[in-house]
């Protein structure tokens, strides 16, 4: 029988990764030359990613629902030092949405297979999850609830395209520092147990 009850470690490491959600929304307030026609770049899907590669995928999908419910009842957590139920609303809402099941899915593909190969497709089917369900809201919000003259939905996607190209390359840095990270603690465990 699987343990179902968090220990204070797994609480621990999840808040670890709550937080680095939160500083990863904001890294433009240290950076703030990290901006592409306007729009803050931000190392939250880096940071979900590791998550699910880390965490798995039930502490990972845990901890990126702590971050959006911290969000929306107002923590200034989201980029822009934001938080609050009016992003519920927002054209990258669904972005935030979307950290829970890429954190999940990452998570459960890494579970299946710890090899490297498998962090990476895992990593780049989190980043499909992230961009599917993110795009896909900043279309909607666009043309129903936000306002002004609507866009296309090709044109939403190839909006996307300066972001995804960053995304597609941490989502690499994150599979690799992953796995890196679990073969060394696996290896010191292996140390430790042997001695």
């Amino acid at each position: 029988m699987k343990q179902s009850r968090l220990s204070a470690y797994d609480i621990t490491l999840g808040a670890l990764f709550v937080a680095m959600m939160a500083v990863g929304a904001n890294i433009t307030a240290v950076a703030p030359f990290l901006n592409i026609l306007g729009v803050p770049l931000t190392l939250q899907t880096f940071f979900a990613i590791l998550a699910g590669l880390i965490l798995g995928s039930r502490l990972g999908m845990i901890s990126m629902l702590v971050y959006a419910a911290l969000g929306l009842v107002g923590a200034p957590v989201f980029a822009g030092f934001k938080g609050g139920l009016s992003i519920f609303i927002s054209p990258t809402f669904g972005f935030i949405l979307s950290f829970i099941a890429l954190a999940f899915f990452v998570g459960k593909l890494a579970e299946s297979n710890r090899k490297f190969p498998m962090y990476i497709t895992a990593a780049l089917v989190g980043i499909v999850i992230n961009y599917f369900i993110g795009v896909n809201w900043f279309y909607a919000a666009m043309n129903f609830w936000v306002g002004g003259e609507g866009l296309s939905y090709v044109f939403a996607w190839s909006s996307m395209v300066p972001f995804l190209i960053k995304d597609v390359a941490l989502a690499i840095v994150a599979a690799a520092f992953a796995f890196r990270l679990e073969k060394s603690v696996l290896h010191r465990t292996q140390l430790r147990q042997a001695s």
